[in-house]
């Protein structure tokens, strides 16, 4: 076992070359990279999208070599003995490969013995792993029947089924609820609390990163910062306030205000129905009052994320919407009548109702008698666990999925009888990238215009506005396959608006994305609610339901809120909550759950 002063993992000028075979281009996956690991700790990697940290974890699992630089995992040489190393560690990458036939029990014991667990041990061992995934009631289901927090709870304890001296977590909260997302965390902790387990994780979570002892910063294959969260925070010191928007008025229009006035404003994000934001250094406080168009302000203390963003936007410029793009659109869309203004006096007639939906596999109700309905013109949020029944809410919205019972019209059409003409009215874009890798940008543009209808110049017309309204023009010719992740969202929502659609459907669309290119995108999703396309999302990134006018919270297929973010917050907490929208999130699904397990008890009697 390492010793718990000794460094778990040192690397010394770390290089890691990858040469593109189309192009030729020679790609720095890890550039120059220096850094130790401390034995018994919790160590973070954070980052933007592609910054090297998948990388860096294949390389300290033995599964990649370097091409310059040494490193050594529990004082053993990768390059000499990958296996050595391999032996003595377990690696969670961020597709963590299931058995989705094989139950619970057949997955760990498929588990214990590719990795050589005696006999004597799997009794003892299992009970733990089990308990601490709460997943003993579920050994003899198949994987592919849980839900994705279950899933990755089966995922880390298969992980965890031998006793290693490194775990290496590959962002393994991706696409998991928060209530699934506290729950792995204390599993984590629990290891390295009771084994002295050193765990290396890379996230897309800032507060993740919070948790832990020691934090490093990657960008563009380069360590640009490394120190305790305390340390990563004093880059933000002192420049970080929360603004609060007029009544009624979502916190997103002030936030854009905000983020295009990037002399002065490094960072600004919805936070409890205001807008927190950085200042930038020596900013012009008479231009930053005019934006704020004397909304008030107060001073807050700065966090890990503020820190990040700010040691990012000072060495490198986001890559922003182009305002002038969003407003040419805004123009040439008031052209043709349909922009009626902004924000709530813009929100218009229903163009979504749902009454009393259901929707069942077999037995099993997964959409329970549920009701709402969306405006023309808002956004509106589909929260809920893994497994509460939002992503069939979704796929029957979107005609992917037809109910079982109930009244569901989209767009003037009835979904029950005319899900095609319903289609044409919707644009969608799904949580895994949905296009076709091998073809071009352009190729797949025209192949999904002319499958929504588009031909001839009509078609060259609408590929050439969402061109430049994603900023996809040097992309052309590229393989949309070998995109970057953020070209590649940009690529699958330039694809759903092609035809103009009423609605836009966006199911998990920022899942896995670091908070740089969240903000990107949600300031698209702002540009286009502004010229009245209604947007229906899912989201695991709470923070996110702060840009929506209205959420709704599904469990168990039934509907436990719905309404503003301000007005859930209020529900999860009373009049004078504090909440966060997580907190709110996890405390409202806390208490339907023991309502239903109460009523479930009286049913039953004694």
């Amino acid at each position: 076992m390492t010793h718990p002063h000794m460094a778990a993992a040192v690397a010394h000028a770390l290089h890691k070359r990858f040469i593109i075979k189309e192009s030729g281009k020679i790609v720095h996956a890890v550039s120059d990279i220096s850094l130790e690991v401390q034995a018994g700790s919790l160590t973070a990697l954070v980052g933007p999208d592609g910054a090297g940290k998948t990388t860096l974890l294949r390389m300290m699992a033995g599964l990649m070599k370097a091409n310059e630089g040494q490193l050594h995992v529990l004082g053993i040489d990768v390059a000499a003995d990958p296996q050595a190393i391999q032996d003595r560690i377990s690696y969670m990458p961020q597709r963590f490969g299931l058995y989705e036939d094989l139950s619970v029990q057949e997955n760990l014991d498929l588990y214990a013995d590719l990795h050589g667990v005696p006999q004597t041990m799997r009794r003892e061992r299992y009970a733990r792993l089990l308990e601490m995934t709460n997943l003993a009631r579920f050994t003899q289901r198949p994987a592919g029947k849980l839900s994705g927090g279950m899933k990755q709870k089966l995922g880390l304890a298969c992980t965890l089924v031998r006793l290693p001296e490194l775990l290496l977590l590959d962002e393994p909260t991706v696409g998991v609820d928060p209530l699934s997302r506290r729950e792995l965390w204390e599993i984590v902790q629990q290891m390295i609390d009771d084994e002295q387990l050193t765990v290396l994780v890379s996230t897309a979570y800032l507060d993740e990163a919070e948790r832990c002892a020691r934090v490093f910063v990657l960008h563009e294959g380069k360590l640009v910062a490394q120190g305790t969260p305390a340390e990563i925070r004093h880059h933000a010191r002192n420049l970080c306030f929360v603004a609060m928007p007029p009544q009624g008025q979502p916190p997103r229009f002030l936030q854009t205000r905000l983020l295009d006035n990037a002399e002065n404003v490094i960072d600004a994000v919805p936070q409890g129905g205001a807008v927190r934001f950085i200042r930038r250094p020596g900013s012009d406080q008479r231009h930053l009052d005019a934006m704020l168009e004397g909304a008030p302000v107060m001073a807050v203390e700065e966090r890990l994320e503020d820190g990040f963003m700010t040691l990012l936007r000072k060495q490198y410029i986001a890559d922003p919407v182009d305002p002038t793009a969003r407003e040419a659109v805004v123009r040439r869309e008031a052209a043709e009548g349909k922009n009626q203004g902004q924000g709530e006096d813009y929100v218009g007639d229903v163009i979504i109702e749902v009454r009393d939906l259901v929707r069942k596999f077999g037995d099993f109700t997964a959409v329970d008698h549920i009701s709402f309905s969306v405006r023309r013109g808002e956004i509106f949020g589909l929260l809920g666990p893994n497994g509460a029944g939002k992503t069939t809410t979704f796929r029957m919205l979107c005609g992917l999925l037809p109910a079982s019972s109930g009244f569901l019209q989209v767009a003037g059409v009835n979904l029950r009888h005319a899900r095609a003409v319903a289609r044409r009215k919707i644009g969608y874009v799904s949580q895994k990238f949905a296009l076709y890798g091998d073809l071009t940008v352009m190729e797949n543009l025209e192949f999904f215009g002319s499958a929504y209808g588009l031909s001839g110049e009509r078609l060259h017309e609408r590929i050439g506005i969402v061109m430049q309204q994603f900023d996809l023009k040097d992309k052309e010719k590229s393989p949309s396959g070998q995109l970057p992740g953020g070209y590649k969202q940009r690529l699958a929502m330039a694809v759903g608006l092609l035809h103009e659609p009423d609605i836009l459907f966006l199911d998990e669309p920022t899942s896995g994305t670091d908070p740089q290119r969240r903000r990107e995108f949600w300031r698209r999703i702002t540009a286009l609610s502004e010229v009245g396309t209604t947007i229906v999302i899912t989201t695991h990134f709470m923070e996110e339901a702060e840009y929506c006018d209205r959420i709704v919270i599904q469990d168990s297929g039934k509907l436990l809120a719905l309404g503003t973010p301000r007005e859930v917050r209020t529900q999860a907490g009373g009049k004078d909550s504090r909440l966060n929208m997580e907190e709110a999130f996890i405390s409202i699904v806390e208490q339907g759950r023991r309502q239903y397990s109460e009523a479930a008890a009286t049913e039953t009697g004694p």
